[in-house]
């Protein structure tokens, strides 16, 4: 099953930094901003992250609680997190279960062979665990910016 815009998202418990186990339940009444990305220390995914970091208090102001997941252990993520000064947990999903949920897992050209990988993709979950927004096939430059963006749109319309 893979989630929908207006569906509730189901529960979920996820181990992340912090020696924290996240479960989606406990961030009712905040919006919760998911982003996948494939792997922890490449140039794509540092700087996705760093724009997030660099853009944290906008998020917060907006009542947003950043979660940045990959398959990358918790071992790796404290690691990445650390040196990035990154002021939101990272997720760990070994067993690829918020993944499957959220359907970014995606066949993808490296090297000239197919591989399975994460398509960069951001989920939005509103105060009472609906999916609010999806961006998928995410460009890194102006992704940020264009989340923040959307975020004005959807508290202005409601």
């Amino acid at each position: 099953m893979t989630i929908e815009i207006d569906q509730t998202v189901p529960d979920f418990e996820a181990d992340a930094t912090g020696a924290k186990t996240i479960k989606l339940s406990d961030f009712r009444g905040k919006k919760v901003l998911l982003y996948f990305y494939p792997r922890d220390n490449t140039p794509g995914c540092t700087q996705e992250g760093k724009d997030f970091r660099d853009h944290f208090d906008a998020f917060v102001k907006q009542n947003v609680v950043i979660f940045g997941i990959s398959r990358d252990s918790v071992k790796v993520h404290e690691g990445f997190k650390s040196k990035q000064a990154f002021p939101f947990d990272l997720i760990a999903d070994k067993d690829e279960k918020l993944c499957q949920l959220f359907d970014v897992i995606k066949m993808k050209n490296m090297y000239g062979k197919q591989v399975r990988g994460i398509e960069r993709s951001t989920f939005l979950i509103d105060e009472a665990g609906k999916l609010r927004r999806e961006w998928r096939k995410v460009k890194v430059k102006t992704h940020v910016q264009d989340v923040l963006n959307d975020l004005k749109q959807l508290e202005a319309a409601s």
